[in-house]
Order: C-alpha cells, then structure tokens, then sequence
C-alpha cells in the first residue's frame, strides 16, 4: 500500500486537499494537550497502530501514516488574529516549509455568503472590510506558501441578501472592490507569500473583460517587485475547457505566464476526476512548449463533506470508456457494533463490491470507528443517533482524503496507459481525445491559430461537462439569459 503519495504524483496537475478546521484541531489540540499532560483525545481511545498517535493522521508531516506535500486552506475558516495563540490550527502554523506546501483560499466565498460583513465597494473606506482585508494579507504571509488574493465573486450582485450586506449591486462593482483589494495587496505585502491573481466571470464576455480590468497586476513592467505570481481561475474559467485554454493561450502571448514570474495556476473547487486529467494535459502542454515549472493545482473538500454526510470512499470506477469516478457509499454506523472488534477492512470488504483500504484502514477495528453503544452519550451528555463520536469523523476523513488522491494519480496513470473515459473522447466519426487536441494547441506558436484551433474543437469541449454541470457552448451566455428569465429561490 503506498504512503508516500508525494513520490507517485509524477507530471499531473496536483490535487490540493482543502483541509477543514474540524480536522485540523485535532492534531492542534492533542500537541498541546500533551505538553499539558490533559490530551484532547484520551490515549486509551487512540487506535494502537497509530504510533504517533493523533499525529498519525497528519499527512503535512513525517509522522504521519501516509504523506503528502500540498493542500490548500481557507481564510474564511482561520483565525486571522495572529497575536493569539491559535494551537488547534497548528497542522499549517507550524510546520516545515521545507517538506509542506499549502495554497491559501481568501475568502471570497464567505464576503459572497456575507458571513463577512461590510461595504465591500471600491473606496468605501469601511472598517469592517478592511479589518478582513488585512487580516487575510497577514495571514497569507505568516503561513501560506501561495496565496489568492481577496476576490469579489461576480454572482453576488445577483443574490439579494449577499448583495445587501456587502453593497456589491453590479458586475462592474464586484471588479472594482476586487481591484480595490489588489492593490492594497500589492502595497502591503510582506514577500513571504507569493499570490495568484483570481479571474471570475460567469460567462466568456465578463471573464474576458475581468481578465483585461485585472491583468496588469501580474505584469512585472507595471508592478516590477510586487506584481502577482500566478493565477486562480474561478467563475466560469474553473469549469469550462474552452474558456480555460483560451485564457490559458492568452496569458502565454500576454507575458503572464512566464518561468519564475507566474508558475502557479489554481482552478478552485474542481471535483470531476475527468478534469484531473484535462488540468494535466493543459499542465503539461505549458510546460513543454513555454513554461517547465508551470503547475496546476485544483482542490475540493468532497472527502471532508462526504465523511460530514456518513460516507466514505469505497474505491473509483475507471473502466474503459464510461465515466470514471470516485465511489462513495454509507459507513459502518451501528450502535450494535460498538464491540464489534472485527479488522475494518475485512468487515468493509465483505460489506462492498469493491472495496480500498487506506493505510489508517488497515489498522482500525470496526469498533474504532462504531465507537457509541445504545446507552453511551456524547461529551456533551447527549445520546447521539450516529455511533460515531468526532474522532470516528477525523479518522474517517483520512481515509477519505486518501483514497481521493490515490483515485486522481490512478487516472492519471490509466489515461497514460492507453485506458480514457467516455468524456474525453469524441469517436462519433474520427476518433479525437482531448489530450491530443490540447497538446497540439500548444505544439503552435501562433496566438490567432491557437485561438482558431480552440474554438474549430468547440463541440470536443462540449462533452467535457464543467464542475457546476455546464458544458462550453451552453455557458456562454447562459447566466445573463437565465437572469433575465427567472430568480432563484
């Protein structure tokens, strides 16, 4: 089984796990309350082939059962009060830079839901946004490798509560107050960080423009110490392949994807395996052909909200021409078996059809995890319906982060073999894959015919269905019709 899932990434774009508080604290906690002699899990609860104990499960250190570099975490789920002593979110405070990489999400989604309130507009001078605004560029600084810079989402001028607490009421606001936030990025930084510039839109006329209102904050002729590193692609640009490679085309005839200048670019929240495989075509067609350190990263936090549900992975499909996917199924949950010593995997193996162990897995009693009898109560003295208490979810979420990167390299690996899913082929009459289409966008030196070539395979690109279900032609101008056409309860 393999445990160092840092040495089989090979060339694919990398999948960054968006780690959760929830499980974070665990490891914080227990640190610190082993050095108080007051553990926050008590030992005897601790599987016994965990040898590290909680620190087993933490996959940014050696220690941990299985190891991997990269993640990503959020500011809208941190404290962004650097003077507290904030041990329960140690796994990324304090770590080793030096064998850990972590990419920091801003926050936009929580101005965007206005769970951070404020007048969000370009100049407003609002001390609420700004004490977010500078909180989250600290933050960045202090303990994220890369970082995104503080975006306004383009849908929230659509929504009226988000539109009412953050002020934000049209597109051309939402990039102004994104724009706002770049430049006191830009004069504030520290250099400790380096920053992705975000590009939204909800259809290819805004996130065409948006690109063109923001783009000089990565060119080093205007901004030649400060200017940004690198890219995150939301909106529209995260989940339609069209409008992806011609920005991604774009940026390379632009001078903004540059070794050294702009290495890194994120696509946010991207959880269909099959785009795994097109992020590592594109990765691999700029780095052949422009940029050799160019990397995509991608992340999702579907093994954290799938564990939150009472799921784990059980394994992934990928058979030859059909979908591929990860597979996640109903848990052991059963006060019945809170003194069911069973080896969990040989309980999981006869309970599925295709059944992963994981390396936490393989060292786990099924009662490690259906922990709860029928007449047990939580810490809080309540008797829960689930057999499960909140270690069971953070053991859990291990396996589950886990058998999601595995099952992302393992597509890789089968899309190299020769294997594909049904998404990436077109063979109605000449028989085109997607990789060989956008290796050979990138095999010409010429932006016009690049651009051409993109948009003669618009119909290729149509199959690859987005993350939010949308398909290329269909989003081009779907949200501004359906806008005019319909509100959203």
């Amino acid at each position: 089984m393999e445990t160092n899932l840092t040495a089989q990434q090979s060339d694919y774009a990398r999948f960054l796990p968006a780690l959760s508080t929830f499980y974070a604290l665990f490891v914080g906690r227990q640190r610190r309350g082993l050095i108080d002699n007051d553990p926050y899990v008590p030992l005897n609860r601790v599987p016994s082939g965990l040898k590290h104990g909680v620190e087993s499960i933490n996959w940014l250190a050696p220690e941990g059962l299985w190891q991997y570099k990269w993640s990503l975490h959020s500011a809208g789920h941190a404290s962004l009060d650097l003077q507290k002593d904030m041990f329960r979110e140690d796994m990324y405070r304090d770590r080793n830079r030096e064998t850990s990489w972590l990419l920091g999400d801003s926050g936009g989604f929580q101005i965007g839901k206005g769970k951070w309130e404020g007048d969000w507009r370009a100049g407003s001078g609002c001390p609420q946004a700004h004490k977010k605004r500078d909180g989250v560029l600290k933050w960045m600084d202090a303990f994220m490798d890369y970082g995104m810079v503080l975006d306004i989402p383009t849908w929230i001028a659509r929504e009226k509560h988000s539109a009412a607490v953050t002020k934000i009421t049209s597109y051309q606001e939402s990039v102004d107050g994104t724009k706002h936030n770049n430049e006191y990025f830009i004069n504030n930084r520290n250099g400790n960080c380096k920053f992705l510039n975000v590009l939204q839109g909800e259809n290819f006329s805004q996130a065409d423009d948006w690109y063109d209102q923001v783009k000089e904050f990565c060119d080093p002729k205007v901004y030649p110490d400060a200017h940004f590193n690198g890219w995150a692609m939301g909106g529209q640009n995260m989940c339609d392949v069209h409008l992806s490679l011609r920005r991604v085309v774009t940026l390379m005839h632009d001078g903004l994807l540059e070794k050294g200048k702009h290495d890194v670019m994120h696509f946010l929240g991207t959880s269909k395996l099959e785009w795994a495989m097109v992020l590592t075509a594109i990765q691999r067609g700029v780095r052949k052909q422009h940029n050799e350190n160019f990397t995509v990263t991608f992340d999702c936090a579907s093994p954290f909200l799938c564990t939150a549900n009472g799921q784990q992975y059980t394994g992934y499909r990928l058979d030859n021409d059909t979908k591929w996917s990860y597979v996640m199924e109903d848990a052991p949950d059963d006060k019945a078996w809170n003194a069911n010593t069973t080896p969990y995997d040989d309980f999981c193996d006869a309970m599925y059809d295709n059944w992963m162990p994981s390396p936490i897995t393989n060292l786990l009693k099924l009662n490690d995890i259906t922990i709860y009898s029928p007449t047990d109560v939580n810490r809080m003295g309540v008797s829960t319906a689930t057999s499960w208490d909140s270690f069971a979810y953070a053991l859990m979420m291990n396996h589950n982060v886990y058998t999601h990167i595995r099952s992302v390299q393992e597509a890789n690996r089968a899309y190299d073999n020769g294997d594909y899913p049904t998404m990436l082929v077109d063979d109605r009459f000449d028989r085109t894959e997607v990789k060989d289409v956008i290796a050979r966008i990138f095999e010409i030196d010429d932006r016009d015919k690049q651009l051409q070539m993109i948009d003669d395979h618009s119909r290729l690109w149509m199959r690859v269905i987005g993350t939010r279900g949308y398909t290329g032609k269909k989003s081009v101008n779907a949200s501004t019709q359906f806008n005019n056409l319909f509100s959203e309860v």
